[in-house]
């Protein structure tokens, strides 16, 4: 999962609203430490479904829809093999060489990226394909689907760029795979995997704070599918200035979850109840979730940290009690062990007395 979060943050503003998508995230690195040379990260409707890496050596299917496709049509997993394990390492480990010594890069982390796969609205039944090249972060080369041609941001890249434009067999590939067959492949996708995919889950919400000083985020987590809306509103208007809006994350059990930020810091407490926080879920019915802003519904670090201190200097005076109970026990157990023996007299014994000069009494051996 970290893996495929980091696939995800190379390429974060390309997030649509659309209702489905298929993403096909090819990663090569280089001098980069405990992560994969070479990874492949498939998404449906940005939940991961499939992933490889030249680790594990194998593919991993996350969802049992997936096995049912790729048992009814193997192909398709032949499809993914080849590209995991046979063809693509090899093109994208030299892309990846090629761009280093274009670059003049001899050491030093470094990351090739590839994204492409299409977007689908079933309402409208639009169909956009997409395939873009990231390096070290920033968008490298990408395939414009109104004029069908490669085109660059980096100066560096001009020459891949006129070498790919002048591949004709190249461009008739990438616009019949962005048009025809990746569309087709998410048709069927979402037609295998609509229990799961055409679910919707409402999420669980809460207003944190780190500090009494710090803003009052509105948190939700839990929900499904991935387009949502989260927003404070005043008065029932929503509010744009002191707010920070927060990325769509993925939970580990393939729903979502997003935050937004509120500085209450200008506002008396008595106007804290003009504030509430909404959530939507787009195209769900009864799918907006209200919360008010409460101090008491608040859920804090500090008022936590100040319970465990009174916790903590609770049992610390807990223990001292118990030490000087203890203490005290052991003093009166000796004394009662010691006082019998001080009171009984031997009638034998001759009864000495202390002279009142308080000096040393002379005894003589009799």
């Amino acid at each position: 999962m970290t893996c495929v979060l980091f696939f995800l943050l190379l390429f974060v503003h390309l997030s649509s609203p659309v209702k489905h998508s298929l993403k096909y995230f090819f990663t090569a690195s280089s001098g980069i430490p405990n992560f994969p040379e070479y990874a492949v990260a498939v998404l449906v409707d940005d939940v991961l479904v499939g992933y490889c890496d030249n680790n594990i050596k194998t593919v991993e299917i996350k969802h049992d829809w997936v096995n049912a496709l790729f048992k009814k049509e193997p192909h398709h997993l032949m499809l993914y093999r080849q590209e995991c394990f046979e063809n693509g390492p090899n093109y994208f480990r030299n892309t990846l060489n090629t761009l280093n010594q274009r670059y003049n890069q001899t050491g030093g982390g470094h990351v090739l990226q590839r994204m492409n796969g299409c977007e689908w609205d079933d309402e409208t039944n639009v169909k956009k394909g997409f395939n873009q090249y990231g390096y070290d972060g920033e968008d490298l080369i990408s395939f414009d689907m109104d004029t069908f041609t490669w085109v660059t941001p980096q100066s560096k890249a001009v020459s891949t760029k006129d070498k790919w434009n002048a591949d004709r067999p190249r461009i008739k590939h990438n616009e019949k795979f962005l048009t025809q067959t990746l569309p087709g492949w998410l048709e069927k996708y979402v037609d295998y995997g609509k229990s799961t995919l055409l679910r919707r889950e409402l999420p669980l919400m809460f207003l944190l704070q780190k500090t009494p000083s710090s803003p009052v985020t509105c948190h939700a987590t839990g929900f499904y599918p991935r387009g949502a809306t989260l927003t404070w509103r005043k008065d029932e208007k929503m509010l744009r200035e002191k707010v920070v809006h927060r990325e769509i994350l993925p939970n580990h059990d393939d729903t979502f979850q997003m935050s937004v930020d509120l500085n209450l810091s200008s506002v008396a407490p008595e106007d804290w109840t003009r504030y509430d926080c909404v959530f939507e879920l787009s195209g769900v019915e009864d799918g907006v979730i209200i919360i008010r802003l409460d101090k008491d519904k608040i859920i804090t670090n500090w008022k936590d940290a100040n319970a465990n201190v009174v916790l903590i200097v609770a049992g610390v005076v807990v223990i001292v009690i118990l030490i000087v109970a203890f203490g005290l026990l052991y003093l009166l157990y000796k004394r009662r062990k010691v006082q019998p023996k001080t009171n009984q007299q031997d009638s034998n014994t001759p009864h000495l007395k202390v002279p009142t000069n308080h000096q040393q009494p002379l005894l003589k051996t009799p």
